[in-house]
């Protein structure tokens, strides 16, 4: 299968504390990857370097690799432009904008992208239909329930059709049974399109769902 990721030597420091001891991973494309582990044993840290937010520390053996795309000597500019092309990212906190409407913010990386308006807004309300929120989409955020406005992030995180999608503790603010229907869409999605996902929960029925289960702590993988 081909390689979504690979990543080899990845050390992070803070200051004086290491966080990241020398990870090396591979993920296949079209996998979903559930990061597990302690807090404090860096999984976010990881997956924003993996999701090129975060830079490692400057090592020369270090390779990041997405899609067979080498990370490493990539300029500021073109980093951002591939991660908006080629990346998406859900949050524990969905991070929509308040002032906008659900299709408004679904659109917001698209209209980053220069992408043309109308073909986007026909997207992004196709998408949210895909999430059950067809009659929502003109509702901004503080109108919608905490598991509505999760699948609007959801949404954007796939209106530009990323090849992967990093997700840090997505259902961590939602309530069992809206976090079991978002853990479903994550697999209906990538049954339809092939789409990676690495997430790091602590939700251990999440977890148990994913095709692999990363166990990370004190800044190793361990299994």
């Amino acid at each position: 299968m081909k390689k979504g990721i690979v990543c080899n030597d990845i050390f992070k420091s803070y200051g004086d504390l290491p966080v990241l001891k020398g990870i090396d991973l591979e993920i296949e494309s079209g996998e979903i990857v559930a990061i597990v582990g302690p807090s404090g044993a860096g999984k976010t840290t990881l997956l924003q370097i993996l999701g090129t937010l975060d830079n490692a520390d400057a090592n020369e053996k270090t390779n990041i690799e997405i899609e067979g795309v080498k990370l490493q000597k990539m300029k500021p500019a073109r980093m951002a432009a591939f991660r908006n092309e080629h990346l998406g990212f859900i949050f524990q906190f969905h991070e929509l904008l308040p002032e906008f409407t659900a299709l408004e913010n679904v659109c917001m990386p698209g209209w980053i992208a220069n992408n043309n308006t109308q073909t986007l807004k026909e997207k992004a309300a196709g998408l949210l239909s895909q999430m059950g929120l067809s009659d929502r989409i003109h509702h901004k955020p503080q109108e919608l329930s905490g598991g509505e406005q999760q699948r609007v992030a959801v949404a954007r995180a796939l209106i530009n059709d990323p090849k992967i999608i990093f997700a840090d503790e997505p259902s961590g603010n939602l309530d069992s049974q809206n976090a079991t229907s978002l853990h479903e869409v994550f697999f209906k999605l990538r049954d339809q399109t092939g789409c990676t996902f690495v997430i790091v929960t602590h939700n251990d029925t999440l977890a148990e769902m994913a095709d692999r289960k990363i166990l990370l702590k004190d800044g190793k993988i361990i299994s």
